[in-house]
């Protein structure tokens, strides 16, 4: 992962979070600086989410097409997940702690009973943990860098599968590490591997809710 230190100048620190816009990254506390308590006070108080990367406070790319679609998938894997007692689906408000500087926001998590300590709920507000299964929807504002960014600090930490669906090709790319990924179109039907055995849907239903209204 990056030292935060290395970073001398606001265009070194924008480039290691992933090329993101400047608009994005909160000044104060100064990028650099932050930590799990001035997060939780952001988000407490203040719009719109923020995620701790590298102790930096990072506004969460938003997007209503994507937040719709993000919707979609976590009401099919909770309805899969739920009456099996699997574990637990959680939303874009979900964090997890996957490093002691970084504080991720998966727009969708599965996290599998056998990561529960002692089978119960998680107490913390940002459990330390990662999830076993990440589903980010891209926004408008997400770059390149950032989302392979964001698969290594989750497959770093202990996720198992990664689905990065674009509304834009109606599709979703599927990782089984970082770089190992098989891309699947509105045809396909997508499967939960060995994280969620049994699970399948077709991709077209993930952008269902995208032609409301058409004819």
């Amino acid at each position: 992962m990056v030292n935060s230190a290395v970073s001398s100048t606001m265009a070194e620190r924008l480039e290691e979070l992933g090329h993101i816009s400047a608009d994005r990254l909160r000044l104060f506390p100064s990028p650099g600086t932050a930590t799990v308590d001035d997060l939780m006070e952001s988000n407490t108080h203040r719009k719109p989410l923020c995620e701790l990367i590298d102790q930096s406070l990072v506004e969460k790319a938003v997007g209503f097409e994507s937040s719709v679609v993000a919707a979609t998938i976590l009401a099919i894997l909770h309805n899969f997940v739920a009456p099996r007692r699997l574990g637990f689906v959680a939303g874009a408000d979900g964090m997890f702690r996957l490093l002691p500087s970084t504080v991720r926001a998966p727009d969708v998590a599965f996290v599998s009973r056998e990561q529960l300590p002692d089978g119960k709920f998680p107490a913390e507000a940002y459990p330390p943990f990662a999830p076993d299964l990440v589903v980010e929807v891209l926004s408008p504002g997400n770059t390149k860098a950032e989302m392979s960014r964001k698969r290594v600090e989750y497959f770093h930490s202990g996720t198992r599968l990664v689905w990065m669906v674009d509304c834009v090709d109606r599709s979703v790319a599927v990782y089984t590490s970082p770089s190992a990924v098989s891309i699947l179109n509105e045809e396909a039907t997508i499967d939960g591997g060995e994280v969620l055995p049994g699970f399948s849907s077709p991709v077209a239903d993930f952008f269902a809710d995208l032609d409301f209204g058409a004819e």
